[in-house]
């Protein structure tokens, strides 16, 4: 596809600094840019790229002032990351869309789906599935039975969703993720061995989340494991049986959320979070990598560490542990002298 510096602003709604008519072909990024692409400066560290990018067009903020010539036009905008996010959902609308059912693929009788399904090859779907309208599974993907599909809901390729799991209006489920697996739990006997507990709960979204890829969401033990509108969980995430994400809460990969906890909306976790079972994560939290919580979170605060404290105490106590060295040896230097006073 072929476009002008014009007809990108009028997408986005900025404003042309420079030739209107520079054509663009491709994207590309601000530090490995190629003639006739579109990229973008949002981080004010990759600055000093615009005046050497070969890009032909630079999407920048209102306020962007150039301290030297540039080459490539600008299009000023008030946010260039939600400008971008805007142009290239665009230009993902613009694709063509897969619709149809392929061969081999198997559907119940008693399931239904509304119009424009797309069925990718080896595909199963089961007893008493609903699939709401313009729905994409593709292929070697599992819908068991008495699972709910939303609208415009998109499952890629492998995906497991274990029956009786409810899936909201225009969730993303990526490649290898699995929704509804048993919960951990396992009753200790007096001969050291653990007995099975039969989950029978199961897990519900709501509208707009996203899942990573072979990300995993368990049963609940009774009831749901409930994440609610607006999430987004990355790659290798794990949530266990019981737990409620809140609403727009954000998860980086690798984090793991023990059982029965509750987290708040407008919650920032991370990559590698830990977080101990039966707690409660107050809203708009914000978790540090690899931070581990132990004891409930009240909210609006930023932790580190392990065991996660108040991010500015924590980097206090890094600082001092940077120290430890030289701190030891002026120790052992005054023990040494008061050895001699007491002589």
């Amino acid at each position: 596809m072929k476009f002008t510096a014009q007809d990108i602003a009028a997408i986005i709604e900025g404003t042309v600094d420079g030739d209107e008519n520079a054509i663009i072909k491709n994207v590309s990024k601000i530090d490995d840019s190629k003639p006739e692409t579109l990229a973008f400066l949002a981080n004010p560290s990759y600055t000093h790229y615009i005046y050497t990018t070969l890009a032909s067009v630079v999407i920048v903020k209102n306020d962007f002032t150039p301290e030297k010539e540039l080459s490539c036009t600008l299009i000023r905008v008030s946010d260039p990351y939600q400008a971008i996010a805007t142009l290239l959902n665009a230009y993902a609308e613009m694709q063509p869309q897969k619709v149809g059912i392929e061969n081999p693929s198997y559907i119940a009788n008693s399931a239904s789906h509304g119009e424009d399904l797309y069925l990718g090859a080896f595909a199963y779907i089961g007893e008493n599935v609903k699939i709401g309208e313009n729905v994409k599974i593709y292929p070697n993907s599992y819908i068991g039975d008495n699972s709910v599909i939303g609208d415009n809901a998109i499952i890629y390729a492998g995906v497991k969703v274990y029956p009786n799991t409810q899936i909201g209006d225009n969730c993303i489920i990526h490649a290898g993720a699995v929704l509804g697996s048993d919960g951990f739990g396992f009753a200790p006997t007096e001969d050291g061995s653990y007995k099975k507990i039969a989950q029978i709960g199961n897990v519900k979204l709501e509208d707009n989340v996203e899942i990573g890829a072979n990300a995993t969401i368990d049963c609940a033990t009774m009831g749901s494991t409930l994440v609610k509108k607006g999430v987004k969980i990355d790659n290798l995430v794990q949530i266990a049986h019981n737990v409620v994400i809140g609403e727009n809460t954000v998860m980086a990969s690798q984090t793991g959320i023990a059982g029965s906890t509750k987290v708040g909306k407008n919650c920032i976790f991370a990559g590698q979070v830990g977080i101990a079972g039966h707690l409660k994560i107050g809203d708009k939290t914000t978790i540090g990598a690899q931070a581990g919580i132990m004891s409930d979170v009240k909210g609006g605060e930023t932790l580190f560490g392990t065991p996660a404290m108040d991010a500015k105490q924590s980097f206090r106590i890094e600082a001092v542990k940077r120290q430890l060295p030289q701190l030891r040896r002026d120790l052992m230097s005054l023990s040494k002298k008061i050895e001699k006073l007491e002589l």
